[in-house]
């Protein structure tokens, strides 16, 4: 079963899309491109397609790569009248598992976005060498946590958390979360994906108490699951814990930055 198995609903509704800089920086990777594919590894409820789509009025083809079929689902509902005679495909497999439609397939682009620190990275990697056009960019990113961000309101959320689940951080049912042993750039560096260029976007989200509540729905960390029977009273804890915060704080601001790396094939085209 999907780690996150049955967060599909709050997932779709409380996580925050694709910052407009990302979005045109990943369509630019496929300028000059004729029909190109989209290949998005964890896809969960179809964000990074939702983002490009409307931008990409060339694209000819997504597959979308998710364990969890309830996320492919809300992705199917979400993206369908963004398709406009578009071939979509969802495969409802772990992104190492993935296996092209066609012989001839190849994806132009590949993305995975605040999911590749669950994967089998390695794997990942040597499967998008497989089914990749030569000058294919591959393109991770990801903006952090609540949980890792140090602002007084995030930091009091982190400890009552904890003062439910215990200090190190949960991965849903299946214990501790574990930091990836290696950075991804080293991971690339040893991938046929190894011409990388980082770049780190800056931005700022401003939440409120309910949508902070909700986006903990949607995380490893503070699933409904993992509360048992004292869920209601945790999120009825954090709702007044929030609202403290936003009064004395003028808001719940987020400061971040959004990191994409876009990695291509030594020589490959740019």
């Amino acid at each position: 079963m999907s780690l996150f198995h049955a967060a599909a609903d709050a997932y779709s509704r409380h996580r925050p899309g694709l910052p407009d800089e990302v979005v045109h920086l990943l369509a630019g990777t496929l300028r000059g491109i004729h029909r190109p594919v989209l290949l998005d590894l964890g896809a969960g409820t179809g964000q990074v397609p939702a983002a490009l789509l409307p931008v990409l009025p060339q694209l000819a083809r997504l597959d979308l790569v998710d364990a969890d079929r309830d996320m492919l689902r809300h992705a199917d509902l979400a993206l369908r009248p963004l398709f406009a005679g578009r071939t979509a495909a969802f495969h409802p497999v772990r992104a190492e598992e993935f296996t092209p439609p066609q012989e001839e397939y190849r994806a132009d682009l590949v993305t995975c976005a605040r999911a590749f620190h669950w994967m089998d990275r390695p794997a990942v990697l040597a499967m998008a060498g497989r089914v990749t056009a030569p000058g294919a960019t591959l393109a991770i990113m990801g903006d952090g946590s609540l949980w890792t961000h140090p602002a007084p309101w995030t930091l009091a959320l982190r400890e009552l958390i904890q003062s439910y689940l215990g200090a190190e951080r949960r991965a849903g049912t299946t214990g501790p979360y574990s930091e990836p042993g290696r950075r991804y750039e080293d991971d690339l560096a040893d991938s046929a994906f190894s011409d990388v260029e980082e770049h780190h976007v800056p931005l700022r989200r401003v939440w409120t108490p309910k949508t902070v509540v909700g986006y903990l729905r949607s995380t490893s960390f503070a699933r409904p699951g993992l509360f048992g029977h004292r869920h209601s009273r945790f999120e009825t804890e954090a709702q007044d814990l929030l609202e403290q915060h936003a009064a004395q704080d003028g808001g719940l601001v987020e400061d971040g930055a959004f990191d994409v790396l876009l990695a291509r094939r030594p020589g490959g085209a740019r």
